[in-house]
């Protein structure tokens, strides 16, 4: 488990406010994929992303349910407390390509249902409230169930054959 979280959360609003953030910005995330496969004609990936996007719509309403009783605090990007610049569960656009197939596409969102899995886990492990601690594994066992779910789809993926996508655009380079 790699080192997600930079500092301790101590209240249950303030952990709150951080799993609305990392589920907003995770859902954000796929959208923006599913909306560029679109434009470059990768409709079977783009589906993929718009479904892990649904998913990721529920379990933040659910969040937004559990947050209700609480007044969240605001926290500027900077302070939030995860160790890379975007929340954990966010796709690094780096991973990305326009041609990415189905696999490569789960296998990238496999990877952040981990760390988000990874973040709730090392707050558990780090908060010194008994709720945080005890809401924090509730959201790390959630998240397990997605990246079983993740798991599961990947092994049906196995089965298929991967023919690599065709650049029917390739970039023009002047010469």
């Amino acid at each position: 488990m790699t080192g997600l979280l930079s500092g301790e959360i101590s209240s249950v609003a303030e952990f709150l406010a951080h799993a609305l953030e990392m589920e907003a910005e995770s859902v954000e995330r796929y959208r923006e994929l599913a909306e560029n496969m679109e434009v470059h004609n990768n409709s079977e990936v783009a589906v993929l992303f718009h479904r892990l996007a649904a998913e990721g719509d529920a379990h933040a309403e659910h969040v937004k349910r559990r947050a209700g009783m609480y007044k969240l605090p605001s926290i500027a990007p900077w302070d939030f407390k995860w160790t890379s610049p975007d929340a954990p569960e966010s796709v690094a656009m780096g991973d990305v390509h326009y041609l990415m197939s189905r696999r490569q596409a789960l296998e990238l969102a496999l990877h952040n249902e981990i760390r988000g899995q990874d973040f709730y886990t090392q707050v558990a492990e780090s908060s010194l409230s008994a709720e945080v601690q005890c809401i924090a594994k509730e959201m790390a066992g959630e998240e397990g169930a997605h990246v079983t779910m993740l798991r599961e789809w990947l092994a049906k993926e196995a089965d298929k054959l991967q023919l690599p996508l065709a650049d029917l655009d390739p970039p023009n380079m002047p010469e």
